[in-house]
């Protein structure tokens, strides 16, 4: 479970920088869309096609209807095939720019790796997974990689909303929840998810019912020990995932994409610190 948690957590720190680089809205722009929210939804549901708002809010959960509502008519604007060829664009200007140093036989090994996890993952009940490994990959290597990376990304997303519906903890007390035990920035939750004061304040109320929260918002022990629990159960649902490579290999796909962080982490492009694990 160790190896596990390592490349999840890795994973996600070579995904992420998509959403933090001026690329991406530099190449949403391109297309018609200047505003942060719509860009966002649109390069990040592309995979899924010109779906309706409500399908993207069904499928990324933790965003308030209000947030999400944000991008009707980014179809109109553009195609689902070009935003998903925009956001390729912008992770290879964006690798390029800060010098992400993998070799190409680097960058083989890893998707010899990856590429078995992907073909076996089961999708059943995986929407943003399934929707990303239907995607063609572009021709660039590293770019081919990432989306691969971006897949299994995905895949424990959709696992873990399922942990977090079994244990009946609902979109906005899910955000409450993380920003209360320090594991997302609470600004930069509000300014996204777009959750407002009274919402919050009733999934306070509904955390500090449970014995998770304190009146005041700070988590308790039982709320710390919660959330470390649910975490837990999803790691539990991804090990399946693993099986094709075994956990040496885990570790070893785990040390090949780390630099892709790592390059990120040095051009100074996260407000905050992404946790990699003991993954070094």
């Amino acid at each position: 479970m160790n190896a596990v948690r390592e490349v999840s957590l890795t994973i996600n720190a070579a995904h992420l920088f998509v959403y933090f680089v001026p690329e991406a809205p530099e190449e949403a722009a391109r297309l018609g869309v200047s505003e942060d929210g719509p860009a966002y939804f649109a390069l990040r549901a592309a995979p899924m096609g010109p779906v309706p708002w409500q399908i993207t809010l069904a499928a990324f959960y933790n965003f308030s209807p209000r947030s999400v509502q944000t991008m009707t008519g980014v179809w109109d604007t553009a195609t689902p095939q070009q935003w998903q060829a925009a956001r390729f664009t912008a992770v290879d200007r964006a690798v390029r720019r800060v010098g992400v140093h993998l070799t190409p036989d680097r960058i083989a090994e890893a998707r010899s790796l990856i590429d078995p996890v992907v073909e076996c993952a089961d999708y059943a009940g995986k929407t943003m997974a399934a929707a990303n490994a239907s995607v063609p990959l572009p021709a660039d290597p590293l770019v081919a990689l990432w989306q691969q990376i971006t897949v299994l990304r995905e895949w424990r997303g959709d696992a873990h909303f399922t942990v977090l519906g079994a244990h009946d903890i609902g979109p906005c007390d899910c955000n409450v929840l993380q920003t209360a035990t320090g594991h997302f920035p609470e600004a930069i939750a509000r300014a996204t998810r777009l959750w407002n004061d009274e919402e919050v304040a009733a999934a306070t109320t509904r955390l500090a019912a449970r014995g998770w929260l304190h009146p005041d918002g700070t988590a308790t022990e039982a709320g710390i020990a919660a959330r470390d629990q649910i975490e837990n159960e999803t790691d539990e649902r991804c090990a399946a995932l693993w099986t094709p490579i075994g956990d040496a290999n885990v570790r070893r796909l785990t040390s090949l994409i780390l630099p892709i962080h790592d390059a990120f982490t040095e051009a100074r492009t996260y407000p905050f610190h992404v946790d990699t694990g003991a993954a070094r």
